[in-house]
């Protein structure tokens, strides 16, 4: 049997058996060594193969595919650092728990440690990234070689996608030649077990009736207690949670990332002010509460996770159905390891309906009273990253999507972005909250979720530019807005902000770019905005245009800190009047 024969049916079959589990994407990063799979693939009728030049750009822009849909991706590389450059992408879907499938070829072992080109260490590349890692034979056709292919396949869609969900490795070691016989005849007819090799069932984690019973006696003895959602991804667990708000008389403190600021279930025990007023010490005191119940990933906020901390007497449980440890303050007493929808329905069911809560009376108040003093935001005649996130909430149409990026947008979502019925969804990458790969993901989840817009700064486009590309090739339809303060408009929130010297160098680190040729560049359309009219214009105009758009708003950092700190002290000033009577 010839070397070309083996495998061509060794990668046909590998192909095959990972349709059959469901996956129709993959995102090819074109390169020799890879050259038999990637050939394969492309032949292949029900596989989408989406070509990504920049490995960096192409792995976030699987990333993105995976998030939207919450389906496992392929991913295809050549040997050497091609594989290395997925790593940004393969940390940050561990830590966001994001489902990909990760196929790295590589160089035969007689080629490796021998001074081969293109030829670096990928067994365990991604370490502990990885929920699981194969390093697949060399091809060669035989029953038992077949069966074993589509055995890890399976394994590894499977793998990918048991919670908590995140990435997979596989290393394809390939003996040239590396053309593959595509003229074969029924190239991905399986001999046996047509729709798929192996089953992989998977349950939930759910808890037992006297564990149920025992939380249920537990919260009896407390009224003050609230409900911390971050960033969680499951059908149905925005009902069972608002039920669970209701019948325990606890608010829902909701994070942007729990998709429950936006939608058609009841908001009124829903909290989206509390990045504000848990920055005064009246609201704290008043607002102290017994027992923290936690799901999700951890909250963006640092007032509220200062509060956490502050009340380390509390009860703290954290409902985690992908048994993880989310937990960096060290404040749990209850490490709850169940599916988040189960548990609130089981509770739920248990509780039934309280009196109204005084406590949850209060937090209702403070909050809308909250909401009603920060709209001195949209009287900022200045184009302000504040006032535009505030802005937001009423110009995005219904059912789009926000992507938002990290440092300073993220953050401004979470004070002035606030709860209405528009079913808007808002993402981000907040696994390892880094800026790298923030154009590509949004790209990637573009072709899932439409209309998308792209909230980010200026660092955080300019170092992920690369991306735009596939905006190009795929003429994909994203609505960007830039918030250009010429530098990191973090830092100027943080203690280093003091220290004067040198601070610009090291942290400000001003761009001076021009982007409108960058964006011309990819056949987008650029527009710089000059006032808040213009910006409305500019906005609506987009509503109706497909292809790549960018609206880019320049602000101040000095104003912008000088903005939100003038109006938390005001908002805070209030705060405590009311609290005092």
């Amino acid at each position: 049997m010839s070397h070309q024969e083996a495998l061509t049916d060794y990668i046909a079959v590998f192909v095959a058996e990972l349709v059959q589990t469901g996956m129709t994407d993959v995102v090819v990063s074109p390169g020799s060594r890879s050259t038999p799979m990637a050939m394969v693939m492309a032949e292949h009728p029900d596989l989408n193969v989406h070509i990504n030049v920049d490995e960096r750009s192409a792995a976030f822009f699987a990333l993105g595919m995976a998030k939207a849909s919450g389906r496992p991706v392929a991913l295809l590389c050549t040997s050497g650092t091609a594989a290395a450059n997925y790593y940004p992408a393969v940390v940050e879907a561990y830590y966001s728990r994001v489902p990909l499938v990760v196929l790295t070829a590589d160089r035969p072992h007689e080629l490796r440690d021998v001074g081969a080109p293109q030829a670096i260490d990928q067994i365990h590349l991604y370490g502990k990234h990885a929920k699981w890692f194969v390093e697949m034979p060399i091809p060669e056709k035989s029953d038992e070689m077949e069966r074993y292919v589509r055995s890890v396949c399976a394994r590894a869609a499977a793998t990918a996608q048991a919670a908590p969900a995140g990435p997979v490795h596989l290393n394809f070691p390939f003996r040239e030649p590396l053309v593959p016989n595509l003229e074969k005849e029924d190239l991905f007819t399986l001999k046996s077990r047509e729709t798929g090799y192996v089953a992989i069932e998977q349950g939930i984690p759910t808890l037992q009736t006297t564990q149920i019973e025992k939380i249920r006696e537990q919260l009896k003895r407390h009224e003050k207690g609230i409900i911390v959602c971050g960033s969680l991804e499951e059908d149905g667990f925005v009902e069972a949670v608002v039920e669970l708000s209701n019948c325990l008389q606890f608010p829902i403190i909701a994070d942007p990332l729990s998709q429950l600021r936006s939608g058609k279930h009841d908001g009124t025990n829903i909290i989206d002010t509390y990045d504000t007023f848990l920055r005064n010490e009246d609201a704290k005191n008043a607002l102290k509460p017994e027992v923290i119940i936690r799901f999700g990933a951890m909250p963006i906020s640092k007032a509220l996770t200062i509060f956490m901390k502050e009340n380390h007497d509390a009860e703290q449980w954290i409902i985690d159905g992908g048994a993880g440890w989310r937990d960096p303050s060290l404040l749990s007493t209850s490490m709850i390891y169940c599916n988040e929808k189960f548990f609130c329905e089981a509770i739920s069911a248990q509780v039934g309906e309280r009196s109204v809560s005084e406590y949850l009376v209060k937090w209702r108040e403070v909050n809308a009273f909250t909401k009603e003093n920060l709209l001195r935001i949209r009287e900022t005649s200045e184009l302000s990253e504040g006032r535009l996130f505030h802005l937001l909430s009423d110009m995005l149409p219904e059912g789009a999507t926000l992507f938002v990026g990290n440092s300073m947008p993220i953050r401004d979502v979470d004070s002035f972005f606030h709860f209405n019925e528009k079913s808007i969804k808002i993402m981000a990458n907040r696994g390892a909250n880094g800026i790298d790969g923030t154009i590509s993901t949004a790209l990637g989840a573009s072709t899932v979720l439409q209309p998308l817009y792209l909230a980010v700064g200026d660092l955080t486009f300019f170092h992920d530019l690369n991306g735009l590309m596939a905006a190009k090739l795929y003429n994909l339809n994203i609505k960007i807005i830039v918030i250009n303060n010429n530098g990191g408009g973090i830092f100027s929130f943080l203690p280093q902000s003091n220290h004067p010297k040198n601070f610009e160098k090291l942290f400000g680190t001003p761009l001076d770019l021009n982007f409108e040729h960058a964006v011309h560049m990819y056949n987008g359309s650029y527009d710089l905005i000059t006032d808040w009219n213009h910006f409305t214009s500019s906005f609506e105009r987009n509503l109706e245009n497909n292809g790549l758009s960018v609206m880019e708003i320049t602000t101040n950092r000095d104003t912008n800190l000088k903005e939100h700190r003038d109006l938390w002290n005001f908002v805070s000033q209030e705060i405590s009047r009311l609290l005092k009577g």
